[in-house]
């Protein structure tokens, strides 16, 4: 029964993380709001910079209640602000700041706290494939702009941006408080039966469980929280301007670049499955490695390419390690510290993306209006990725003082 349990939770929460990853198709609604409310693109960009940004606080938070109350009820009210954000976005027409306070903040808290718990919660369910679940149940958070990508196009031309946002909350709330009340942790000490670590995965994996001020106090969790922000401000600096950049780079239509900011989100999707699957015999550390090769060529070719095939291409591959970053770290995380407090110690690591999102996508959004055009911006994200290729190269398991 547990082990046939274990699964329905992990299809329970990919489909409550596609929902939370709709937040990825924000770009689709820059163009809509900046023609009907004269604003800027870095302030418009700012709101899903603030979402991100409070994402990853509020994850830590979350982390900390799932250990003290249990997920359920971090899930369910995680769904219940996301869904509320997103809906109070809709009285938000003239007014920036409460763009900000109802999409930015309040959905931002609620993205925060439901994000962490499928993750908490599976790797402890599949200590036996700790990197593919992490992967398939962050994966579903890439998927989100798959369907709301067009969803939200449509219906910004069909009903008006401010209609859009009241609709799409309602929606974000069934779907992720539904999906949020079958979340729950196994018995203690469960491992799936038949099942013992082989004696190379027990050498890659902590001998202890740490606590967060432990491993706080270990350089490895703030080299595995820069890996994060390094990844993570490269390819959030894409999907925050991903139609506009598709569209000045190939001259596509607004409908052309709503359907290839839905195709490369299937990269985001895709990448965390893959890459964490990967991880699992390259290793979290070479994974990533690869990872930032692939940035460091692909984000100097960008700018240069002008067929909307070869962009999405390029971009699809951007996205996929993009998205391994996620669905590889929290297996990487309780590698290292172990799957007890995952929640917190993953948790307060998610920082690292809300700092990316205040650094990747307001750096290209400036560098953008400085310059005319996205060029500079994308060859820096390269140059950064360029330097970052240390941090995996160098890094190792910490081993408690004995």
């Amino acid at each position: 029964m547990p082990d046939s349990r274990r699964w329905r939770i992990a299809f329970a929460g990919f489909l409550m993380q596609m929902a939370l990853g709709a937040v990825y198709a924000w770009s689709v609604f820059k163009a809509p709001l900046t023609r009907q409310f004269h604003w800027s693109t870095p302030d418009v960009t700012l709101t899903f910079t603030i979402c991100i940004f409070v994402v990853g606080f509020a994850a830590f938070f979350g982390g900390l209640w799932n250990n003290k109350s249990g997920p359920r009820l971090v899930a369910l009210t995680g769904g219940f602000l996301y869904g509320l954000g997103v809906f109070l976005a809709s009285f938000s027409a003239d007014k920036l700041w409460w763009l900000y306070i109802s999409y930015g903040v309040i959905g931002g808290i609620g993205l925060g706290f439901a994000y962490i718990i499928p993750v908490a919660v599976l790797v402890k369910w599949f200590p036996d494939r700790r990197g593919l679940i992490t992967g398939i149940a962050v994966g579903g958070f890439g998927a989100g702009a798959l369907i709301t990508a067009p969803l939200a196009t449509h219906l910004i031309q069909s009903i008006g941006v401010m209609h859009t946002f009241a609709w799409l909350g309602i929606g974000y709330l069934i779907v992720s408080m539904g999906t949020g009340y079958f979340m729950q942790n196994p018995p203690e000490g469960y491992k799936p039966a038949g099942w013992s670590p082989s004696a190379t995965l027990s050498a890659q994996r902590a001998t202890t469980d740490y606590t967060l001020g432990g491993a706080l106090k270990t350089w490895q969790w703030w080299a595995l929280w820069f890996l994060l922000f390094l990844n993570s401000s490269a390819g959030i600096s894409l999907i925050s301007q991903e139609a506009p950049i598709f569209q000045e780079l190939t001259k596509a239509t607004a409908i052309v670049a709503a359907g290839m900011v839905g195709i490369v989100s299937i990269g985001n999707a895709f990448g965390r499955v893959f890459w964490a699957w990967i991880s699992d015999m390259l290793t979290r550390r070479w994974t990533f490695a690869v990872m930032f090769i692939l940035q460091i060529a692909l984000f100097w070719l960008l700018p240069n390419l002008t067929a909307a095939s070869v962009v999405t291409v390029i971009s699809f591959i951007i996205l996929m390690c993009y998205g391994g970053g996620f669905g590889t770290m929290p297996a990487f995380a309780a590698d290292y510290f172990g799957s007890k407090n995952v929640g917190p110690i993953y948790g307060l690591m998610l920082t690292a993306w809300g700092f990316a999102s205040a650094f990747g996508p307001l750096l290209i959004a400036n560098l953008r209006q400085s310059t005319g055009n996205y060029v500079s911006g994308l060859h820096i994200i390269s140059g950064i990725m360029a330097i970052s290729i240390l941090l995996p190269i160098f890094i190792s398991p910490p081993r408690p003082r004995v």
